[in-house]
């Protein structure tokens, strides 16, 4: 008897499994084969390269904000002037695939207290617009402007190489590597200015986007990308942060009841964008470990990702596990046997080289991947199942949707399941209770959305 029983539970394990394999791991096969480009993209991303960018942007001497703008080889004017040839020639390498331009904004002394003259802010754009949604945008943005100690200091030497040439070098970069590629979606490579001074490249920049109809799918703000030696005494080669906001700041009082009673406090559009750099990484790149840090930024500080927030963007920040506040914001100078200063002994090349290639796998993915689904509708409340139901993706690459659910506590999605071309599916006998769900827009070649998260209930009469 006690055998039979035995016999009974295998059998009902060995049913429990083929169920398993084929209701939820067979017909995510379709979505989860690996794209060959995007290992070549990793292997295309030059170290040496990005040492060479970084060398020059740091022998600029400073790049602080209100530093010379004559002198052909000192100070931000000369930086900007220079990156700004560096995506022509990009631009000319590729047939001119890259639109290059300045865009300006005079932030007035009055009321900043940073600026003591009226001054120019100026980014520096290179724009690789899609072939089928050109009105669509991913970015990737690097900071042109360094400071010291005093951040009203735009005489004495700021080389910033880790901050932030080494940012700047990765997006200059991922823009000769993925300028030899061809993308339904635009993607925007950027130096912003004024970080220092309080964001204004960014600011500015953000409020453009939204005043012109932009439809920004999310910014990778990269800010120090080069350090590996901690001021904890960590030497950390491998790891990296990726920060990002739980919800927008716009949150309306609808979407705040929503958050409150159906969850998702964790699920906004930046997290999403952050999850989507995760797995990206751990799927093409393994030897890496990305961490995601719930909060917008590191404690009390800020980043560039923050105006596009701001203005209801997605957006997330990119940069080393270990910082070293030795060689932030300090005067060269060596003390008690510590030396200070962001100089370029401070970087790391390879590192760079590794975080560089992480934007770019992400960039290139989201780029060749339909658009979100939009709309997405949940429901299933005192039900054995759930149901999802999204409007239909318009995109000549579409070849289905995938749906994503992970328990309530869990920061990764868990499971997911290829559901095919429809626009609502139920999950048997997943209750709705005991996870958190998304949907993703898959393309033909595999490359995936940024997940979707549900904002609104299945009306009832369905």
């Amino acid at each position: 008897m006690i055998n039979f029983l035995f016999l009974v539970l295998v059998m009902k394990n060995l049913l429990d499994s083929f169920y398993y394999l084929f209701i939820f791991l067979i017909p995510n096969l379709v979505s989860a084969q690996t794209d060959p480009q995007l290992y070549e993209i990793i292997e295309a991303v030059s170290a040496e390269q990005i040492e060479k960018d970084i060398r020059r942007l740091a022998n600029f001497g400073t790049r602080h904000t209100l530093s010379d703008t004559l002198s052909e080889t000192r100070g931000i004017g000369a930086a900007r002037r220079w990156i700004k040839a560096e995506f022509e020639k990009i631009s000319a390498d590729c047939g001119n695939c890259l639109e290059v331009f300045y865009q300006r904004s005079l932030v007035p002394a009055e009321g900043n207290r940073r600026f003591d003259v009226d001054t120019w802010v100026v980014n520096v754009v290179a724009i690789q617009k899609g072939q089928l949604d050109p009105n669509k945008y991913i970015i990737m943005s690097g900071d042109i402007d360094s400071r010291i100690t005093d951040p009203m200091n735009r005489t004495d030497d700021s080389p910033g190489a880790n901050d932030n040439a080494s940012g700047m070098a990765g997006t200059l970069e991922a823009a000769r590597v993925l300028s030899k590629y061809k993308f339904p979606t635009s993607i925007i490579y950027t130096g912003l200015s004024g970080e220092e001074q309080g964001l204004f490249g960014g600011k500015y920049m953000a409020k453009k986007a939204k005043e012109d109809g932009w439809e920004i799918i999310g910014i990778l703000n990269n800010d120090m990308i080069g350090n590996i030696h901690g001021i904890d005494g960590v030497v950390d080669n491998k790891s990296f942060r990726i920060f990002s906001e739980p919800t927008p700041v716009d949150l309306d009082e609808q979407k705040r009841i929503w958050y409150r009673f159906y969850g998702g406090e964790v699920d906004g559009p930046s997290r999403q964008l952050a999850r989507y750099v995760h797995r990206m990484t751990s799927t093409y790149m393994p030897d890496m470990k990305p961490m995601m840090i719930y909060r917008l930024d590191r404690f009390g500080r800020g980043g560039h990702h923050r105006p596009f927030n701001d203005e209801g963007f997605a957006g997330v920040r990119i940069m080393e596990s270990h910082e070293n506040y030795n060689r932030q914001h300090q005067d060269i100078r060596s003390e008690d046997g510590v030396e200070y200063g962001d100089v370029i002994e401070g970087v790391d090349f390879n590192y760079a080289k590794k975080l560089t290639a992480v934007n770019a796998i992400a960039l290139a993915s989201i780029a060749w991947s339909p658009p979100s689904p939009k709309n997405v509708q949940i429901g299933g409340a005192v039900q054995p199942s759930t149901t999802l139901r999204w409007d239909a993706v318009s995109s000549e690459e579409l070849s289905g949707y995938k749906i994503y659910w992970r328990e309530t506590t869990e920061a990764q999605w868990q499971y997911s399941k290829f559901v095919g071309n429809v626009n609502r599916y139920v999950l048997e006998n997943v209750v709705i209770d005991n996870y958190l769900f998304g949907v993703a827009a898959v393309s033909k070649s595999g490359h995936e959305s940024v997940v979707a998260y549900p904002m609104t209930l299945i009306p009832r009469r369905n």
